[in-house]
């Protein structure tokens, strides 16, 4: 009896014994953990790796997000590639653009001069900017540096245009604007650029992860496939981003990357990763509380401005769900009332219940972005982008 005792508590003690080992391993495994490296060919797995597993994600692959750039073809590129509507005149006589497509691809021509005294220039579209949720622009290849293409398309018009910008003056033809990395950083997972002194615009023509993929706001996620898929995947932690998980501030910085302002890089491109500090790699600078803010490309120093985000511990993700398409403006006024209820409301003694479904339109009105700017036979065409700074706007909807 007492040897079989004695068995007992040998065996009880050797269980505690690996229990304990085996949590000491899992903590020195944990503590081992890195955050997951920058997207690359090496590092990356690809959108439908990730949607194998997170099938309820799969309505990411239509945002526009996610198709912000891609390859040319007939259902990423807008726009008419047969006459008449192929064809964009200026106000210079001497001067139209021509949109043509074959079996080789898609192309850019500047026709100069009037009847037998005409020179062209062709370019091939290389890679399509835009989701064509407002329009789309146009890159093209000159050697192994990237550069736009003079005219873009502009979905409300349904017309072919001079591309954004001062550098694309109505009746002149500019094929010579780069296309730096910071700019390519918004609109693409990765591109691997040239150091060169002398330009902004050199890249590795050969490889390229076109859109904003998955990987772009979770980490390469190589090893964490590679952990899920092993037997020790408990022992070991994930080895990706979840964003929803961050601080506010790193939430903030994840969204900030692209929709802070242009910034000043501070880090080769394309290396920083969600969870990071992001004035490591990118210096935004934060505009005064009296200074104009286009609603174009700093949508986080518009929403900074908000009473509702200096008084809640809201991000942007709070009312966004960036794996989903959201284009109504009832189902993103819903958010306002998690916090706000109608009857605080001014407008509801007046109009009561037929207020709901209208936050949006009242505290974010549409506005003309001031930088988004281009020209049409002589007239300005400015793109029209929801506001971020909630307030009250005298003159919106309802006031």
């Amino acid at each position: 009896m007492m040897r079989r005792r004695s068995l007992v508590w040998a065996a009880v003690g050797l269980f505690v014994v690996v229990v304990a080992v085996s949590a000491l391993l899992v903590r020195q495994m944990r503590r081992a953990e890195h955050w997951p490296p920058p997207v690359r060919p090496a590092t990356a797995m690809g959108d439908s790796t990730c949607i194998s597993c997170h099938r309820d994600k799969a309505s990411y692959e239509g945002t526009a997000h996610r198709l912000t750039s891609r390859h040319p073809s007939r259902v990423a590129v807008a726009g008419e590639f047969t006459p008449p509507g192929n064809v964009l005149h200026t106000p210079n006589a001497a001067l139209h653009f021509r949109m043509t497509a074959d079996s080789s691809g898609f192309y850019q021509t500047a026709v100069t001069g009037t009847g037998k005294d005409t020179t062209m220039r062709t370019e091939r579209v290389a890679y399509v900017a835009g989701s064509n949720r407002k329009g789309q622009s146009f890159l093209y290849w000159r050697g192994d540096s990237l550069f736009q293409l003079p005219i873009s398309y502009w979905k409300p018009l349904n017309s072919w245009i001079n591309s954004p910008g001062p550098a694309y003056p109505d009746g002149r033809v500019n094929f010579n604007r780069p296309v730096g990395p910071r700019c390519f950083e918004c609109h693409a997972t990765w591109i691997e650029a040239q150091p060169d002194l002398g330009v902004v615009n050199r890249y590795d023509s050969t490889h390229a992860i076109l859109g904003i993929t998955c990987e772009k706001c979770h980490g390469g996620g190589r090893e964490h496939v590679a952990r899920e898929r092993s037997v020790l995947r408990a022992a070991r932690g994930p080895a990706i981003v979840n964003p929803a998980r961050l601080t506010r501030e790193r939430k903030m910085d994840a969204c900030a990357q692209c929709h802070g302002g242009l910034g000043r890089p501070m880090a080769q491109p394309f290396t920083y990763v969600a969870g990071n500090r992001l004035e490591d790699f990118v210096t935004l600078t934060t505009p005064p509380p009296d200074a104009p803010v286009d609603v174009h490309g700093n949508q986080v120093a518009l929403l900074q401005r908000s009473r509702c985000y200096q008084a809640s511990q809201m991000t942007c993700l709070t009312c966004h769900d960036v794996h989903a398409t959201q284009r109504d403006p009832k189902q993103l006024s819903g958010r306002c009332l998690t916090c706000h209820q109608e009857q605080s409301c001014k407008l509801f003694p007046v109009q009561g219940h037929a207020l709901a479904g209208r936050c949006v339109d009242c505290h974010m009105p549409v506005q003309s972005s001031n930088v988004i700017v281009s020209a049409l036979e002589g007239t300005q065409q400015q793109v029209k982008v929801r506001s971020h700074w909630i307030r009250v706007y005298r003159g919106s909807a309802g006031k």
